[in-house]
């Protein structure tokens, strides 16, 4: 799987998902222009000592994406979609971009892209979750999709063990 984080703006948040992306052998895919520089103590701090781990590409602008990613399959998370990302058909490489805290995704890639805008169902008072959050909830629904691929699906007590 691929996250994208179209001009993010709050380090701690990447810095959260690039953990998020470490855990399930995720890569993640900045486009500029960040809000921050990837060398803050905010983006450490969040990403703990997992961000050397992480797999992480960054692009000068969407066009540079696309160039660089011919015909990859991907999913816009917005607020404005119609459809659930419940509803959406996950495949183990495609891609689910977010936009940046203040205003998500351009309107103009939205609505070239109407049939993989995908949303999260909230109350109408909400205006829309943590970025962070948006992307485990949506990441961790395409994993379960692809049957949690590679990953770990039992755990181990430290001191105790299971009866």
């Amino acid at each position: 799987m691929h996250i994208i984080l179209h001009q993010p703006e709050i380090p701690a948040n990447t810095g959260n998902i690039g953990r998020t992306c470490v855990a399930t052998g995720t890569a993640l895919h900045l486009i500029e222009p960040l809000g921050f520089r990837l060398d803050e103590k905010s983006i450490k701090r969040a990403g703990m000592d997992y961000w050397k781990h992480l797999d992480v590409t960054r692009y000068i602008n969407f066009q540079e994406f696309r160039e660089k990613h011919p015909g990859a399959k991907i999913w816009y998370a917005t607020t404005k979609a119609k459809r659930l990302y419940t509803e959406a058909d996950f495949s183990a490489d495609d891609f689910i971009m977010f936009g940046k805290e203040s205003a998500g995704i351009p309107e103009e890639i939205l609505v070239e892209n109407e049939k993989t805008c995908i949303r999260i169902p909230m109350l109408g008072e909400i205006r829309s979750l943590n970025l962070s959050n948006s992307v485990a909830i949506v990441l961790y629904e395409a994993l379960r999709q692809n049957g949690f691929a590679r990953m770990q699906r039992e755990g181990e007590l430290h001191r105790l063990s299971w009866y």
